[in-house]
């Protein structure tokens, strides 16, 4: 773990022992198929949230307010789009809660207070990782899909978990009816197929190795196709050199938090953009 507070993993080992290694942090992934692609990885830093002064900038705000700042950002996602809706959607159930026992007065209450404090703190991460999904570079996003999918994964249990030690909660009847319905409410977070493919693609050609080969024609005019859909209207060669600007960028954040591993891959990502041929 590094000062920010961000943690990163990466091994360098055969392709037997990488799945054993990632088994454990993607057992909830669906099927064998997905499991192996995130195997296949031989790098996985935990995600990575932009500037870490963001969450810092979203103090002062309450639960309430945050939920609403997740549900508007989802609306606006690019990538992650169903995830981030499905997230939003928990959240709304949250708020529902929240609102119907005068949140106001919750804070006003010495005995919520730290509870509540550790709640938007995970709300606050929340925010910065939906946001993400509109901000961020498409092939970043999609070449760190699983790890993203494990942090709505986590930051849903992290969240219901909090609420869950609020007290008072549990003492209005219509409340605990509530709760057990926002318990219940698990949400299946994954890739969409297109992500996958444009996913298997990039792992085709190991992100975590210099020179290495490009990518076969039809992964040329998969990318393609996706970065069309990403940029509507753009020219091909516009929407590469915007997705090189922003892993440019992406790359100075990891560099002065000196995660090397994650330069790499950041700087394999850039390569694509400026060495493929892709057709138009």
């Amino acid at each position: 773990m590094c000062e920010y507070g961000i943690h990163y993993t990466c091994f360098s080992l055969d392709s037997k022992v990488l799945f054993s290694k990632f088994l454990q942090p993607i057992q909830e992934l669906e099927n064998k198929r997905e499991m192996a692609l995130a195997a296949a990885f031989n790098w996985m830093p935990w995600l990575a949230l932009g500037d870490v002064a963001n969450v810092g900038q979203l103090t002062g705000l309450n639960a309430v307010q945050l939920i609403g700042m997740i549900i508007r950002a989802a609306n606006n996602a690019r990538m992650h789009k169903k995830n981030c809706r499905q997230f939003a959607q928990h959240l709304k159930l949250i708020s529902n809660l929240l609102e119907q026992l005068s949140f106001s007065e919750l804070t006003k209450r010495e005995e919520t207070r730290e509870p509540l404090a550790l709640f938007e703190e995970s709300l606050r991460k929340a925010v910065v990782l939906v946001e993400s999904c509109r901000d961020k570079s498409y092939l970043y996003l999609v070449a760190m899909g699983w790890v993203y999918v494990n942090k709505f994964r986590e930051y849903e249990d992290e969240i219901d978990k909090y609420l869950k030690l609020i007290p008072l909660i549990s003492l209005v009847e219509d409340s605990r009816k509530k709760l057990k319905a926002i318990e219940k409410d698990r949400k299946p977070y994954t890739l969409e197929n297109d992500e996958l493919k444009v996913q298997e693609s990039l792992l085709k050609r190991d992100l975590s190795r210099k020179n290495s080969s490009s990518l076969s024609r039809k992964d040329s005019s998969r990318l393609s196709r996706q970065l069309s859909k990403r940029y509507p209207g753009l020219p091909l060669t516009e929407a590469l050199r915007t997705e090189n600007e922003m892993l440019r960028n992406e790359l100075q954040v990891m560099k002065a938090r000196m995660e090397v591993q994650h330069c790499n891959v950041i700087e394999r990502l850039i390569e694509v953009t400026e060495n493929e041929n892709l057709p138009t």
